[in-house]
């Protein structure tokens, strides 16, 4: 029975944080742009997750992220889409060109919001965290392993 108190304070401070982080993010991006948090339901459930924060500290990545060391260096629209501020830390990639798809970008300092086209620095910082979600027939999106190109067309200027 006491275990499955502590689930359900566990499920219940995961929504809450999530809630908070979501209300944060739309009151930081709210001055620089007009774009819609896009919140998005994963298929897959972990105990840490991005927009999660460990002793005042933002978790950026989680399972099924990738990590990249930018330096600095920018990251560019894969293909003609638009990005929407998602949880605190993290902006989304959708494009029509593969609308089954969505790349999840976090960790990028300052990120231009709304349409971009093929090619155009979304951002910088000194580390990504990338993933690739696919739509799910039930409306949820799971992660799954990015194509390489993909990555490569993000991270290399034409």
């Amino acid at each position: 029975m006491q275990d499955i108190g502590l689930a359900i304070s566990k499920f219940i401070f995961r929504k809450v944080s999530l809630m908070l982080a979501l209300l944060l993010s739309i009151a930081g991006c709210s001055s620089q742009s007009t774009e819609e948090v896009r919140a998005i339901q994963i298929y897959q459930d972990w105990e840490l997750e991005p927009g999660d924060a460990i002793a005042g500290h933002p978790v950026l990545g989680g399972l099924g992220d990738i990590s990249i060391e930018l330096k600095g260096d920018s990251v560019y629209a894969p293909f003609d889409g638009r990005v929407q501020p998602n949880v605190k830390g993290c902006v989304i990639f959708s494009t029509p060109q593969i609308p089954a798809y969505l790349f999840r970008l976090c960790g990028l300092k300052r990120p231009t919001l709304g349409q971009v086209s093929q090619g155009e620095a979304i951002g910088s910082g000194r580390y990504l965290q990338f993933a690739a979600l696919r739509r799910q027939p039930d409306g949820r999106w799971a992660l799954v392993e990015p194509a390489i190109d993909i990555l490569e067309r993000t991270l290399e200027k034409p």
